[in-house]
């Protein structure tokens, strides 16, 4: 049995893989010359539903004709530790995708360098006992892991929220875990939101109590298409693109163009008998990015692939593609942030990453 199959179109969960389909749509590399980082990735074992491990992720890295120079790693609920303190079984996902790093970094399965950087996860609810977490995750990674990401979107409507495991409706505002916020800046540790767009005025709430440390909105600030914002998407654009810009004049967030494969926005691309094409998407996808880089400005805007979720929608080549559509009107300089530069610094990569080889 092939562990990325999706059994039928349009199954939940939205990540599962039907490559039959997604190989029913070729097209021309677009601009091949230009350095990538690819900001937002995920590494799982979760067969028989889902393999993606590194031989996943240099096939599609490959395959594609993109000239992505290094990846960084998202935190996943993956390969958490089976034993030992729950507290710190985190740090196993940490473990793991240095290993994947220090792997990739030894060339032999070539010039990629996958998780160069890493997002990983601790429980910040802990209050003042994350940052001795933190602190491990450090030492277990001292060269790629970057920050963390407790993911915090929380909808009533379960076609919107999906998460298998969903967390606390109010989480950003949580005395224990604004306590366990408190120890990011300190070791220099960017927090990634993954919000949906109604829960944005209380991430902004956070933004404004820690104004020392970078926070990167995750999939353009998770504007909702499905259950009860299907009906009124005008007025839900307007609402998502009046938060996006009160959180771009904070200039400590920064913002992830991507997430676009999934099924939150209310496109049909998944359930349609052809896969999209760049230009389909691009098209879908434009307002939304405009107002976002609009407010942000591409110094502060970070292309991610969000694979393998987004491999539900498109291929790793169309995925490109479409950002390269995206930034087509942009200056060279521009691109390079879009594309790498902004990903280079925001998670403290190597410099060589964000150049042609």
């Amino acid at each position: 049995m092939d562990v990325n199959y999706k059994p039928r179109r349009g199954a939940p969960p939205h990540h599962f893989v039907d490559t039959e389909w997604l190989g029913l749509r070729t097209e021309e590399v677009l601009e091949p010359h230009i350095p990538i980082v690819d900001a937002h990735h995920h590494l799982w074992d979760r067969r028989p539903v889902s393999l993606y491990l590194l031989p996943e992720i240099l096939q599609d890295i490959n395959e594609s004709g993109h000239l992505v120079r290094g990846t960084i790693f998202a935190e996943c609920t993956s390969m958490y530790r089976a034993d030992g303190d729950p507290a710190t079984a985190c740090i196993g996902q940490v473990e793991f995708a240095n290993g994947i790093g220090a792997m990739s970094a030894s060339g032999v399965y070539g010039p990629i360098r996958v998780c160069a950087g890493i997002v990983g996860k601790v429980d910040l609810t802990q209050g003042a006992g994350a940052a001795e977490v933190l602190s491990a995750c450090v030492a277990r990674a001292p060269d790629r892991f970057r920050g963390i990401r407790q993911m915090a979107a929380w909808d009533a409507s379960p076609e919107v929220s999906t998460l298998a495991r969903p967390p606390e409706r109010n989480l950003l505002e949580h005395p224990q875990f604004r306590a366990g916020f408190k120890a990011l800046a300190p070791l220099d540790l960017s927090f990634d939101a993954w919000v949906y767009h109604p829960q944005l005025a209380q991430l902004l709430a956070l933004v404004d109590a820690f104004p020392d440390t970078r926070i990167v909105v995750n999939h353009m600030g998770g504007r909702a298409g499905l259950g009860p914002y299907a009906s009124r998407k005008d007025e839900v654009f307007a609402e998502w693109a009046s938060s996006i810009r009160r959180l771009a004049e904070r200039d400590n967030v920064f913002m992830k163009i991507g997430g676009i494969g999934m099924r939150l926005p209310g496109f049909d691309f998944m359930d349609r008998d052809l896969p999209p094409t760049s230009e389909e998407l691009a098209q879908a996808f434009r307002p939304g990015f405009e107002v976002c880089v609009e407010a942000f400005g591409p110094s502060r805007c970070i292309f991610e692939s969000n694979f393998p979720v987004d491999k539900a929608c498109c291929s790793y080549r169309v995925m490109w593609n479409t950002f390269k559509r995206l930034a087509a009107g942009f200056s060279e300089s521009e691109k390079a942030s879009l594309f790498a530069g902004t990903a280079v610094h925001v998670y403290r990569l190597p410099e060589s990453l964000g150049q042609a080889a």
